[in-house]
């Protein structure tokens, strides 16, 4: 039987030229991050099943690639249920596996802690443009800090990164679970078809508003209900100021607190940004995950035609694994998906260092190697970046892929 040279489905090779500028973006989230205090940490690819499958983690718990038990665990002859079967299961964000580590190692951490998180995450998902089964998420959480100044710093640090890779005119869309709480509190909905009421609401941006008031009335939620949730929206999108319009609509429905908070956070991103971005508030932004507890948040970038990253407060995931709430909130952004953005765009790394190919007849002589070592030794201490190889017979070739990996200069090393 022959073997696959292609990779798994929704998996993919990175060739040279992409693996560059992937290197690049991680060194500028790495550089910026930690200018505004953020520390790198690392957890483990894979995660306690239970731990996967709290029902916190909205639809992606239908997604997750789940690792069977293994030697004298796994008894398939007395096996009835999923639980005798699997015990371990692939990361599918880099949450779930933060709050674990927190609830771990809190006493060897500072208060507030902000971490730094840059590595693969699975799910078993349908492959699309922008959308792999194995890909990378970039996260960065602020931990023990329960008022707003833990979202705008994620959002200036996020902003910060983004504007420092070229993107501009982007929009960062904001809104509050308690605000999605509210509304649906005022419509006469119930508090426990809340998620239901939400998960449609969800897709307003593909069915529209007519989409979403059919979907309701599939549910079986009442016109009247229907009616005035959706009236919600539309009176939203007809004042000047959503947030104020909501705040004297919902009347003791909605918290003052709330409000204000939403305000300081805008205010506060606003005077002190750095990019070019508009910061959006989006009463129809849910977020799948029912692990966030107050203020959520979107990369919304027009090239791309959909969210390039998000994130929100989650103040209760901790208190899973303790007992005791930690207040917790968090920004991902979508590196692969700025990664295609990049490519597409024709991105070239900026102030590379100079990339020199040595390149050595077959024919030259052992005991002149080290000269030619040495020389790409000086060369590689004044920053330039120096490949030493054999020619090629093919030696224009050679010269031809090498120059699309961005060597403009050869030196040749003839036996003479």
């Amino acid at each position: 039987m022959s073997l696959v040279k292609k990779p798994v489905n929704g998996m993919k090779d990175i060739l040279p030229s992409e693996m560059q500028i992937r290197d690049y973006v991680q060194s500028v989230i790495r550089d910026t991050y930690r200018s505004f205090g953020f520390t790198p940490i690392e957890t483990p690819c894979m995660e306690s099943i239970a731990n996967l499958s709290n029902k916190q983690g909205g639809e992606n718990e239908k997604l997750i690639f789940k690792v069977m038990k293994r030697g004298e665990k796994l008894n398939l002859e007395t096996a009835r249920t999923e639980g005798d079967l699997v015990d371990f299961g692939m990361r599918y964000d880099l949450t779930v596996p933060l709050a674990r580590y927190y609830a771990n190692h809190a006493n060897d951490l500072p208060s507030p802690f902000k971490a730094l998180q840059i590595g693969n995450v699975w799910r078993a998902d349908r492959p699309q443009r922008g959308r792999y089964r194995q890909f990378m998420q970039c996260d960065i959480d602020i931990l023990g800090e329960p008022s707003n100044l833990a979202e705008i710093e994620l959002i200036l640090a996020t902003t910060t990164t983004l504007g420092r890779l070229g993107f501009k005119n982007f929009e960062i869309r904001i809104n509050e679970r308690r605000i999605l709480k509210a509304m649906a509190a005022y419509s006469g909905f119930s508090e426990d078809v809340y998620d239901t009421v939400f998960i449609i609401l969800d897709k307003m941006d593909k069915i529209g508003m007519e989409g979403v008031e059919a979907e309701l009335l599939q549910e079986g939620f009442s016109k009247e209900q229907i009616q005035t949730y959706t009236g919600l929206f539309r009176g939203i999108k007809e004042a000047e100021d959503g947030i104020s319009y909501l705040a004297d609509t919902l009347g003791e429905y909605l918290e003052t607190e709330v409000v204000n908070s939403l305000r300081e956070i805008a205010s506060s991103v606003n005077a002190c940004k750095s990019a070019e971005f508009a910061l959006v508030f989006d009463p129809t932004l849910v977020r799948g995950m029912s692990y966030y507890t107050g203020t959520i948040f979107e990369i919304a970038m027009p090239e791309f035609g959909g969210s390039c990253g998000g994130g929100g407060r989650y103040d209760k995931m901790i208190g899973n694994f303790t007992g005791k709430d930690v207040p917790a909130c968090g920004f991902s952004i979508g590196f692969e998906r700025i990664i295609l953005l990049l490519l597409e765009s024709g991105f070239q790394i900026p102030k590379q260092p100079k990339k020199t190919a040595y390149l050595i007849e077959k024919g030259y002589p052992g005991e002149k190697l080290p000269e030619v070592i040495a020389q790409a030794q000086d060369a590689r201490k004044r920053g330039e970046q120096v490949l030493v190889v054999r020619m090629n017979k093919n030696k224009k070739f050679q010269k031809e892929q090498l120059a699309k990996e961005g060597y403009e200069e050869f030196t040749e090393f003839f036996n003479r």
